[in-house]
């Protein structure tokens, strides 16, 4: 984040808060201007408004100004990732004869948007402790591998992986708790495909279900994730399978689970495909 605030600062985000709250300036006797919003250091006397503190009351370094930053970028940042990536997963990985399966709802993609949409300044909220605490330097965060060593960089990649499965696992698991299920995480249970803010759940909630691959006993893929929203109390985990594995919530996919096939059973019923699944064109529907 700290990153994406050098770039941003002097791109938009000095000039937007300039004009949101512009520096209170006072008038001296050599006719030069002090401003409210300056550094105490001397040298920033002897500045513009504009080079101390970019011509806003907040400069850069004011915790609020960071605050609204994060808040500001995660939002757009969030909101185009899920329209971009939900919208191409939609049209060219999403299986969509899956829309005539008995569960998928009225409107459904209508109402996925607008679920999703009300949910990410809930999770920007939640986020932004830690990406204000990273900003303020209160991270172990670091830019030069030299600091540590390759051999550092390798293993704390790989711890992080399983801190960040095994946090997301547990609280995944927790949000099926009956105490707090129907009030956080039922809703987005009313699907058994949805698109989600974020890429890698985008994938699993969106992808077809293939079993039958070596990986699936490692990754968690989207056949996991179908099994999840078909039967609640199984692979909550979200990039790999060995906590679901040792705390033996694991359920592993299996082509006959696929939803796919009561799908096709409506569309043979709707007269939309024939007995092998194969699409009946409509012309000839109506010749017969």
């Amino acid at each position: 984040m700290d990153a994406a605030l050098e770039i941003l600062d002097p791109l938009v985000l000095d000039r937007l808060y300039a004009y949101l709250l512009p520096a209170v300036t006072t008038p001296t006797a050599d006719g030069s201007v002090l401003g409210n919003g300056f550094d105490n250091s001397t040298s920033a006397f002897s500045k513009s408004p504009s080079q101390s503190s970019y011509g806003s009351a907040w400069p850069r370094d004011n915790i609020l100004r960071q605050c609204a930053s994060i808040l500001l970028i995660t939002q757009v940042g969030a909101t185009l990732l899920y329209w971009v990536f939900s919208a191409f997963s939609y049209y060219f990985i999403f299986d969509r004869r899956l829309e005539y399966h008995p569960r998928f709802l009225k409107n459904q993609v209508r109402q996925e948007i607008i679920s999703s949409m009300n949910a990410v300044p809930w999770i920007n909220i939640m986020t932004l402790p830690f990406f204000l605490a990273e900003v303020r330097g209160k991270s172990f965060l670091y830019t030069r591998v030299d600091d540590y060593g390759w051999a550092w960089m390798a293993i704390s990649t790989v711890l992080f992986m399983i801190w960040n499965d095994l946090m997301i696992y547990w609280i995944h698991r927790l949000e099926h708790h009956p105490s707090v299920y129907k009030y956080i995480h039922k809703p987005h249970h009313k699907w058994i495909g949805r698109r989600t803010p974020s890429v890698w759940t985008i994938f699993i909630h969106d992808g077809d279900m293939i079993s039958g691959h070596w990986l699936e006993k490692y990754i968690n893929s989207p056949a996991h994730h179908t099994l999840h929203h078909m039967y609640f109390t199984v692979n909550y985990g979200q990039y790999f399978t060995w906590a679901d594995n040792y705390f033996q919530s694991h359920r592993a996919p299996r082509p006959d689970l696929d939803p796919l096939h009561d799908a096709l059973k409506v569309m043979r019923e709707k007269g939309l495909v024939d007995e092998k699944g194969n699409p009946i064109p409509q012309k000839n529907k109506k010749d017969e």
